[in-house]
């Protein structure tokens, strides 16, 4: 064969094999179906016909996100590879212009995207899979490392107990999920040193996310008087672990009694109030509130459900070991998605890149929770990370287009399960040795102007 001939046909494999791994438009063809359209319509931006317009923009991001190598570059010579293989005029590699793209990329429409995304998959859970036909909701929060860039260090600073030069910035994310799908209701995001950054205070920003008849799990950072009062003026009830703050007053011969360690009591309004209050607010609090408490697993609980018939101990408990799922879905986020260090440079930059990934995260839940609807199983059943290794697979495959094999997907999605496990003990340890190389102790510059002059310390034994 020619060798002309034979190198150019070696090119043309090479082209459609990293094309197939090129999985933006697939997610394209998500956001603009019926599903999404008229909401990603409505959030749209006013924009110029470009190279890199909001809605492929979105796709790129979520791409890059989900892929091994995150960096711009490689998303950029996706597209363009794409672009080639459909016969389409070849776009300049050179990442700048995506870069303004994601910048002009409004942070509402990406965050108000997912808060929609959620409700629809809340919306999709049928009353046998709630907890007696109620909408449970799980708080929690988690901390995110980002680049060691000064911008992000002003934003996010490193903890107090790091030298300068040997930390990492890190932000606080307390979201709210739902129990029954595992959807992502609403987050906010803090920096994780000083006040208004602490998992109270992001919570409180996020009270709306909260319905008469719901009912919120927590754990014990977040029962205190005035989120009680608030949540119970809503007409929310509220199943968390008691506060440490009040875990030592707790005396089960006071009060009204249910049971064996079980009673109802009532607490009092702080008299001071808090700096984040305002006076309107304070006033409007009421003076005394009525609460429960119980003891069970070794654990002493505070309920709003005051009733021992309609909401027994034991059912309780259960209810509130279930909370647990919420650590698996932070973990999904986190690990299985990648979301456990950041890449972007600017504090700007790193939320929209943070709602992004829960964007990604909504979108595997909505297929996990279709194909329970399909197969009559629960969605807390199926696996998130097979359920994500399928999509993505399918979307390179697909370009998201084939609704026909969208229905297989969901079938082939169901039939992974999850065990259930309950009481599972671990060892917080790893097996697998780390390299023998010493910890870095010192900033950077200085660490190489002593390689230069000493050369590399020895490797650990």
């Amino acid at each position: 064969m020619n060798p002309i001939r034979s190198a150019t046909l070696f090119q043309q494999k090479s082209i459609q094999s990293h094309a197939l791994t090129s999985d933006c438009y697939g997610i394209f063809n998500l956001l603009t179906s019926d599903t999404l359209f008229e909401e990603v319509e409505a959030l749209l931006p006013d924009h110029r016909e470009r190279m890199f317009p909001p809605t492929e923009t979105l796709s790129m991001f979520i791409t890059q996100a989900l892929s091994a190598d995150r960096s711009c570059q490689n998303s950029v010579n996706q597209a363009a590879m794409k672009r080639l293989i459909g016969g389409l005029t070849a776009c300049s590699t050179h990442t700048g212009g995506y870069c303004r793209a994601r910048q002009r990329l409004p942070l509402d429409m990406v965050a108000r995207l997912t808060q929609y995304l959620g409700t629809i998959i809340d919306n999709k859970v049928t009353d046998d899979w709630r907890w007696k036909g109620r909408k449970v909701k799980i708080a929690d929060g988690t901390t995110i490392t980002m680049p060691d860039t000064a911008s992000n260090q002003a934003k996010y600073p490193q903890p107090k107990g790091q030298k300068a030069g040997l930390g990492f910035p890190i932000c606080r994310l307390v979201g709210i999920t739902c129990l029954s799908s595992g959807a992502l209701l609403n987050a906010a995001v803090g920096h994780f040193k000083g006040k208004g950054g602490d998992e109270q205070t992001l919570l409180r920003s996020l009270q709306d996310s909260f319905m008469p008849g719901d009912l919120v799990l927590g754990d014990a950072y977040f029962p205190t008087y005035f989120f009680i009062a608030d949540m119970q003026s809503k007409g929310v009830d509220l199943l968390m672990e008691q506060n440490g703050s009040r875990r030592k007053s707790t005396d089960f011969r006071q009060g009204q009694k249910l049971g064996e360690r079980d009673h109802i009591i009532t607490i009092t309004k702080p008299k001071k109030k808090p700096d984040w209050m305002s006076d309107e607010h304070y006033l409007a609090t009421p003076d005394r509130i009525n609460i429960r408490e119980f003891k069970a697993g070794g654990k002493i609980m505070v309920t709003t459900m005051m009733c021992p018939k309609s909401a027994p101990k034991n059912e309780l408990k259960l209810l509130y070991k279930s909370r647990w799922n919420v650590e698996l879905d932070i973990r999904d986020i986190k690990t299985t998605m990648g979301m456990n260090v950041l890449s972007c440079k600017t504090p700007d930059m790193i939320l929209k890149e943070i709602w992004v990934y829960l964007l990604a995260y909504n979108l595997i839940r909505l297929m996990m929770i279709q194909s329970a609807l399909m197969t009559n199983i629960l969605p807390r059943t199926i696996s998130f990370k097979h359920s994500l290794q399928l999509w993505l697979v399918w979307v390179q495959q697909t370009d998201g287009q084939d609704v026909g094999n969208r229905q297989a997907l969901c079938l082939l999605i169901a039939q992974q399960r999850v065990a259930n496990r309950p009481g599972r003990i671990e060892p917080r340890a790893v097996k697998r040795r780390p390299k023998p190389y010493p910890l870095l102790t010192k900033p950077r510059h200085q660490a190489r102007v002593e390689v230069i002059e000493n050369g590399h310390p020895k490797k650990l034994k």
